[in-house]
């Protein structure tokens, strides 16, 4: 039997049982059907990856480190017989050491701009892109974003027209969609591999403003940077994490949604910056007893607990109370949906806000603007006898807030960072901490604790905020 003859036997037997398992299905059930013919019976994914694959990158970077230098006389091996590897082998003076790392990247447009995460060039003083077919080319980087993991490459085609993915609207993506990964696995070369679309608006514990698309295509060290595509070839995530506890594909994996990566880039490429579209209000939640206690039918949303004054969501009429239950008629779920929501909007462009008041939808108009550095940041480092000694402080401000991850209406004075061994640092305050009081003094202000710390005392009794629950400590 030939191959031709086997294919199309396989074919007819195909075309029967299908015939057969259509008739004994319940109405309504007989949208999907068995292959009918040979050409179906082998759908392949060829012409899909043909079409993508060229578009995705190679990263490799290269950094100088800087590692103990190790006395050549324990590296015999007639020493590691008697101490092993856990002898202290170091000698003084440090060594320098050229450190290589590899990932992925995708070309976004002709003029070769690349899209890759920012863990995949950190630090990198050496980036270098190979493209599908073997050229190398140094890349120069444009811009970094470290709260969404995004970094932006662009290489010099000499005015060659390279391989690009054009972006999909990542909103449009359902449960269940077929998608291929694409990327440099464990550094064997370029490898694509196959699944769907798990779940949406994953957080994935990696960034603050992340709603993630899972998928259990498998992704691998060397991924990280690399494309989730769709059926129709277009970009729908930058792949950037797994959930592993070996290192290896469990079938969890995440990609960076492409409406985030659109937004990020193009700041990144028109101001080399991030600015993130403030909203000026915050909330929480809607659980089952608020949604209960308000008569919704069931909790989604968020309920407005403040808004700042004379931000966006002021002007626009937003009220404590409030349920926002969606952005430009996409709904939200939560806060982590808001965060994200807001993110993917344009500085300065109009939205819409679908929300609840007292019972009744209602629909607010609102312009966002850019987070203001109003007070000015004012860092300071405290010095002298007190218990604060050592620590970088700052003004909260709707920005600085923004830049660290905290809620935008965040207020009061931060702790930025420590000093080692300090005053402060033993004394057990963190980075993160924000003041509420000094000894009975308010502190709103920069000024305001430094006039507090101004008088001598033989106790302190200082009021903090950390991670949202406020805690006294007392210092004799």
């Amino acid at each position: 039997m030939n191959t031709r003859t086997f294919r199309l036997g396989i074919a007819v037997v195909a075309a029967v049982l299908g015939a057969v398992m259509l008739a004994d299905r319940p109405a309504g059930a007989q949208d999907r059907v068995a292959p009918q013919n040979a050409a179906e019976v082998q759908l392949s994914y060829a012409p899909l990856v043909k079409k993508t694959a060229p578009a995705v990158v190679n990263i490799y970077t290269a950094k100088t480190v800087r590692t103990r230098r190790v006395a050549p006389l324990f590296d015999d091996p007639f020493f590691s017989r008697f101490f092993g590897d856990s002898v202290q082998r170091s000698v003084p003076g440090p060594e320098k050491k050229v450190q290589n790392s590899l990932g992925s990247g995708v070309i976004v447009n002709a003029k070769g701009l690349v899209v890759t995460n920012n863990h995949v060039i950190e630090g990198a003083e050496e980036i270098k892109v190979v493209l599908n077919d073997r050229r190398e080319f140094e890349a120069k980087l444009i811009g970094t974003d470290e709260r969404t993991d995004i970094a932006v490459l662009a290489v010099d085609a000499r005015g060659e027209n390279l391989p690009f993915l054009d972006l999909s609207d990542s909103d449009s993506l359902e449960v269940g969609d077929l998608v291929l990964a694409i990327g440099n696995p464990f550094g064997v070369g370029q490898t694509v591999t196959s699944g769907i679309v798990s779940a949406l608006s994953r957080n994935a514990g990696i960034s603050d403003i992340g709603s993630f698309i899972q998928t259990d295509a498998a992704i691998n060290p060397g991924n990280s940077g690399g494309a989730l595509v769709d059926v129709t070839g277009k970009l729908v995530g930058i792949n950037t994490a797994i959930f592993s506890k070996t290192g290896a594909s469990h079938g969890i994996g995440f990609a960076i949604p492409s409406n985030l990566v659109n937004r990020v880039a193009t700041s990144l490429v028109t101001s080399g910056d991030v600015v993130r579209a403030w909203l000026g209000a915050k909330g929480q939640g809607v659980t089952a007893d608020i949604a209960e206690s308000i008569g919704m039918s069931r909790p989604y949303g968020v309920m407005i607990t403040d808004v700042h004054k004379g931000g966006p969501a002021d002007k626009a009429g937003l009220r404590v109370g409030d349920v926002l239950l969606s952005v430009n008629d996409k709904t939200v779920n939560d806060g982590q949906d808001l965060r994200y929501r807001i993110a993917t909007l344009p500085v300065g462009g109009d939205t819409k806000l679908g929300i609840l008041r007292k019972g009744q939808p209602r629909v607010l108009d609102i312009r966002l603007m850019g987070p203001p550095e109003d007070p000015p940041a004012e860092k300071t480092l405290i010095k002298g006898r007190n218990p604060l000694a050592g620590a970088v402080i700052a003004n909260l401000s709707p920005k600085l807030a923004d830049e660290l991850g905290l809620e935008h209406e965040a207020s009061g004075v931060i702790l930025l960072e420590l000093q080692r061994q300090s005053i402060a640092d033993r004394y057990g305050f963190e980075a993160g901490d924000i003041l509420l009081e000094i000894n009975g003094a308010p502190a709103n202000r920069v000024r305001d604790v430094l006039s507090a710390l101004s008088d001598v005392s033989n106790a302190w009794v200082i009021r903090i905020d950390r991670d949202g629950q406020e805690s006294k400590l007392v210092i004799r």
